[in-house]
């Protein structure tokens, strides 16, 4: 299938958008030279037929959050997450849900420990973010991920894990971040990102989705391009990103489930 004939994903779940100006966190782990401004990522959508989109807090920045604000704003197509202090407050939670923020994402290091997970101040924060109805976005090694899953387990909090549960994982598969993160779709509050692909093993790809398929199914599931494809911008376009899409969920059908689950965590 390719992508003259497949109808395109109604959302993307996965971009960043940022611009020179914004400031990078002491510890950015690359500095991009260019912009990628909310205009761009519009065009992109509208050159290939997608809909929505969903910008993504991007490490780089760590909680400047501003600019996706302001994008959100700015256009009702959009939703986003935010990197947020723990600290934050129920009101503070509940003027991000209206103005169209949807998660907080969490990243750290792989070598840096997780937070304590059972103290007060985590669990407040977990608890909060469930009754502002925003869910936690995790893009974590294997080890980490399989000490912070069964932590949330008991919170009530709806969980999105980013790109395949497997970017950041040791042993693919096998791996103890892949294993707890299917253990935890058993929660009925875990989606999984099918997002930046082009950075997994090129020949495992399509092993991984349909591995999430068997185990997720379709409505458990997210796509994301992942643009602006920060460190390889010279392999990758919108449309490269698209066709993987096609190629490693080729029934179209499933592709439409995929998509209306997007929607429904993101608009509905």
């Amino acid at each position: 299938m390719t992508s003259e004939v497949a109808d395109p994903p109604i959302i993307d779940t996965h971009c960043h958008v940022f611009t020179q100006s914004m400031p990078l966190t002491d510890t950015a782990w690359t500095r991009p030279g260019y912009d990628y401004p909310v205009e761009t990522y519009l065009a992109d959508l509208d050159a290939h037929g997608v809909a929505f989109g969903v910008v993504t807090a991007a490490s780089l920045f760590g909680d400047y959050n501003d600019y996706t604000l302001r994008c959100l704003d700015a256009h009702d197509r959009l939703r986003a997450t935010v990197m947020l202090d723990p600290a934050t407050g129920a009101t503070e939670l509940a003027d991000l849900r209206r103005r169209g923020v949807r998660g907080v994402r969490f990243q750290i290091a792989m070598s840096d420990a997780l937070p304590d997970l059972s103290s007060y101040g985590f669990r407040r924060f977990v608890r909060r973010l469930a009754d502002a109805d925003l869910h936690l976005e995790l893009n974590l090694s294997g080890p980490q991920l399989a000490k912070m899953l069964p932590a949330l387990q008991d919170q009530g909090v709806k969980i999105v894990i980013d790109h395949f549960a497997l970017l950041r994982s040791e042993g693919e598969m096998e791996g103890e971040g892949f294993v707890a993160a299917m253990k935890s779709i058993e929660n009925g509050r875990t989606w999984i990102k099918l997002s930046a692909g082009f950075r997994l093993p090129p020949a495992a790809i399509a092993r991984y989705a349909a591995r999430l398929l068997q185990v997720a199914g379709p409505e458990r599931l997210l796509w994301g391009s992942d643009a602006p494809y920060v460190g390889c911008e010279d392999r990758m376009t919108y449309a490269a990103a698209l066709q993987m899409f096609y190629d490693i969920v080729p029934d179209e059908r499933t592709r439409r489930e995929i998509s209306d689950s997007g929607l429904r965590l993101y608009f509905f």
